[in-house]
């Protein structure tokens, strides 16, 4: 099949229509954003994780803390667990794959941090693992979820379910609620 206009209007279309169902999740979307800021406002971290394109989602989000998203602020507290190679296939190579977050998360985790979590099936075992490890830390546990929400979504404090089955729409949508909680940060902190 060739890459017509056509596909690339019903592309953008259903990414649009995916988008917009975010509007049904406003009041959550605003809540996430306010247990982040009063997590961070307390002293306590973001740690954030995610597989694949989710974990690039999951650096987004602790690089933007760290860095700046739009306008100068100092430095906030966040750890993206996907991040450091060497300890991922250590644990891995150690343990096994299912528990490459969970074992940072025993490791860094203190009561009153976040993890916030990208999983588009909602269904990762090392995800799964490690919004458990943050419950026994103390923590609590926002889910980008997508689908039903999966294993991850009753583990969740609050969890976001983009409910679509296409896991390139589901990262597009949570790229937009990622951006929102940047927005969210970014009024507070700047």
């Amino acid at each position: 099949m060739k890459f017509t206009s056509d596909r690339i209007g019903n592309y953008i279309a259903q990414s649009a229509s995916t988008i917009f169902l975010l509007e049904n999740q406003i009041g959550e979307i605003q809540r996430a954003c306010t247990l982040i800021v009063k997590t961070i406002k307390s002293g306590h971290t973001v740690l954030t994780c995610g597989n694949g394109g989710s974990a690039a989602e999951a650096m987004h989000m602790a690089e933007e803390f760290t860095g700046k998203y739009r306008h100068p602020r100092r430095a906030l507290p966040a750890v993206c667990l996907a991040a450091d190679a060497t300890a991922m296939s250590c644990i891995a190579n150690d343990w096994d794959f299912s528990q490459v977050f969970s074992r940072q998360v025993e490791a860094l985790a203190r009561k009153g941090d976040v993890l916030v979590m990208f999983t588009t099936s909602g269904n990762s075992e090392n995800c799964i693992k490690a919004a458990k490890a943050m419950r026994k830390a103390g923590g609590k546990v926002i889910g980008l979820l997508g689908k039903d929400g999966g294993k991850c979504k009753p583990l969740c404090d609050l969890a976001l379910v983009v409910e679509a089955d296409a896991t390139n729409h589901i990262q597009e949508a949570h790229q937009v609620i990622l951006h929102l909680i940047l927005e969210a940060i970014e009024a507070e902190f700047a």
